[in-house]
């Protein structure tokens, strides 16, 4: 029997799992998936939770609910990756041979990085909302708080889904006007990068909105440490800015265990060829989604086109056929604008989110860099398609490849 392998079961590593499951004979292939985890978080329900719209219950499921038969699940941590002997070691010694390897462990937050960001105020006057537990804390804290200033802050490049802080501050926007408190609460957007986004145009757009909603943006920040005891972020050149509520957006890694093989890079997001999926040093294992060290966005939507590249590279592979597919970097984001409107960004690596309508032409529905209903009600249509067509690897009216169609230049 050949043996493929996958690890982690989150949104790729599930699609994946469903998408070849369909095209593998289980009388000559066994599929096995790996992660240390049972629940599987919608993760861009996180922005939600902290504003009282989604509960905790609504962005959490069993992770095997979403895999199908003849897939064996394993719970355990992973060791290390021993590519030259194809074999996955588990963290209680047993070793897994594999014909082929995709990994899919995505990537992690890692607020022990920048000096005092886990000091006395955590989750007492400084959150993150990119875990369950943090965007929980944050929704209790927001109940009582009175105001005063609040500052969300990006340690550094890259980050899952770059355009959910500028979602955060502008949902904070909208939910303290609705609460009466708008004129109590001073809101910073403190970044590393140049502007709002990280395509000009894009934060062109985006940065006039956090203008019209009086919020501040504080570009070119590097965050040095946190000082708790002042309640200060202090940067690299020693610019200070004051909190009294500090929302952060902490350093990502990938998973150590990558790092620990001899495959990744120095923040342990895996090497690979960004146009085939594939691994530099090891043509048998292939990369998707936050876990490969890709020049494009570490959003749901990337993992969902790149999907299809996979699915098409990994049967090239397995017939000893030369790769067929080729991953353009296409990405696109629905952008929460707050009282009931959003935005819609659609780009790849050589071109930059434009205006336009996606993703019929001439019908949309939805418009491109501009606010609209139907843009939100595309974002909140969003968690049931995840859940129920797009973890199950079924096909969406979208191509993998971005289209000029529609858009305007």
């Amino acid at each position: 029997m050949k043996k493929l392998l996958i690890l982690g079961a989150g949104t790729g590593g599930t699609i994946m799992a469903n998408k070849i499951r369909k095209l593998l004979s289980l009388d000559e292939w066994e599929i096995t998936i790996i992660d240390h985890q049972k629940t599987h978080y919608y993760q861009p329900g996180f922005l939600f939770v902290p504003f009282g719209m989604y509960s905790r219950e609504d962005v959490m499921k069993p992770k095997a609910n979403f895999l199908p038969m003849g897939v064996e699940l394993i719970f355990q941590e992973i060791d290390t990756i021993r590519a030259s002997d194809n074999q996955v070691v588990l963290n209680d010694g047993k070793a897994l041979k594999y014909d082929f390897l995709i990994i899919a462990t995505g990537t992690r937050v890692v607020p022990e990085e920048t000096p005092g960001l886990l000091g006395p105020l955590w989750h007492k006057q400084i959150f993150d909302f990119y875990t369950i537990e943090g965007a929980m804390a944050l929704c209790d804290f927001f109940k009582t708080w009175p105001g005063g200033e609040l500052v969300l802050n990006i340690a550094d490049m890259p980050i899952k889904c770059p355009v959910a802080p500028l979602e955060f501050v502008m949902f904070a926007d909208a939910f303290f006007v609705e609460r009466g408190l708008r004129n109590k609460v001073n809101i910073s957007y403190v970044t590393p990068l140049s502007g709002a986004f990280t395509k000009p145009r894009a934060s062109k757009v985006l940065g006039k909105l956090l203008e019209e909603k009086n919020i501040h943006i504080i570009p070119d920040f590097y965050l040095e440490r946190v000082d708790n005891e002042k309640k200060v972020l202090v940067s690299y050149d020693e610019r200070e800015v004051p909190f009294d509520c500090l929302v952060t957006v902490p350093v990502h890694k990938g998973d150590p265990m990558a790092g620990r093989s001899g495959l990744a890079d120095e923040m342990d997001f895996i090497k690979v060829h960004k146009y085939t999926l594939q691994n530099e040093q090891f043509p048998n294992i292939f990369v998707i989604g936050d876990a490969g060290n890709f020049p494009t966005s570490k959003a749901g939507s990337v993992v969902h086109f790149q999907a299809d590249v996979l699915n098409e590279n990994l049967m090239c592979a397995i017939e000893g056929r030369p790769l067929t597919g080729s991953f353009d970097g296409h990405s696109n984001c629905y952008i929460e604008t707050g009282f009931g409107k959003g935005a819609l960004i659609d780009f790849n690596y050589d071109t930059e989110p434009l205006p336009g309508l996606f993703p019929f032409p001439g019908v949309g529905p939805f418009g491109l860099l501009k606010e609209s209903r139907m843009n939100h009600y595309g974002k909140v249509m969003f968690r049931w398609i995840y859940w129920h067509i797009l973890l199950k690897g079924k096909e969406m009216p979208i191509d993998s490849k971005m289209t000029m169609a529609g858009k305007k230049m």
